[in-house]
């Protein structure tokens, strides 16, 4: 039995190894095409784009489609979003070290990926349990261990870790809850999806100096609703 799994691994080995480099070839082309051509230029959020494997957070029947420029499908009537946004909002958000971020609907877990690599710390809550319960295991494997998710309603944030530099919010709602505009710190920036779920939003970046909210429109998206217990 131990024999048969051997020449197994020895079989499967350079097979996976062919696998990852096929992904990486992808990542990279992605990076280059959809994301540095569409006129991203940070240099953390490119090299975190770079480096987290989005084939990790979709699911098996779409690894192979992980790197289009396109959302997927992650279940529960959720997605993951098209490369290139994850890349606008993480970038709008001017993430670096020593920053603190909270993200609002976890999803698979790739935004919040990306977020880590550059940032100290990312609180990411997700109301779906089966959503959380997966996103927390793929983080966990991959080691993201600056990573801390929690299963519940979004919409009230995360009042025990606030305030925040970086809010993300990664689904649709009308109106920007007042509690996460509440738990952003000075000069902190917060970016959601404004607008009627069903139809087209507005992109929204809110920034925060002096006390004093200033609001600006970065693009027009479509995301799924932001849902509530």
């Amino acid at each position: 039995m131990k024999l048969i799994t051997i020449l197994l691994l020895i079989f499967l080995f350079p097979l996976l190894a062919c696998a990852q480099e096929d992904f990486e070839a992808k990542r990279i082309e992605m990076v280059k095409k959809q994301i540095i051509a569409r006129g991203i230029n940070d240099g953390p959020t490119i090299r975190a784009m770079r480096k987290v494997p989005r084939q990790d957070f979709v699911p098996d029947a779409y690894r192979d489609q992980a790197y289009r420029d396109a959302p997927l499908s992650i279940g529960y009537g959720q997605t993951i979003s098209q490369p290139y946004i994850v890349a606008l909002m993480t970038e709008k958000t001017k993430p670096s070290k020593g920053k603190k971020a909270l993200e609002i609907g976890t999803g698979s877990g790739y935004q919040a990926a990306v977020l880590a690599e550059i940032v100290d710390s990312v609180y990411t809550i997700e109301l779906i349990p089966g959503l959380a319960r997966h996103a927390a295991k793929v983080l966990s494997g991959l080691h993201y261990d600056n990573v801390v998710p929690k299963q519940g309603d979004g919409y009230r944030g995360w009042p025990e870790h606030a305030p925040f530099d970086i809010i993300l919010v990664t689904a649709a709602g009308d109106h920007i809850p007042r509690p996460l505009i509440n738990q952003l710190a000075e000069n902190g920036r917060l970016i959601m999806p404004v607008g009627q779920p069903g139809s087209f939003q507005q992109l929204v970046l809110l920034t925060k100096r002096n006390g004093r909210i200033k609001r600006k429109n970065l693009a027009t998206v479509q995301f799924v609703p932001l849902q509530r217990e």
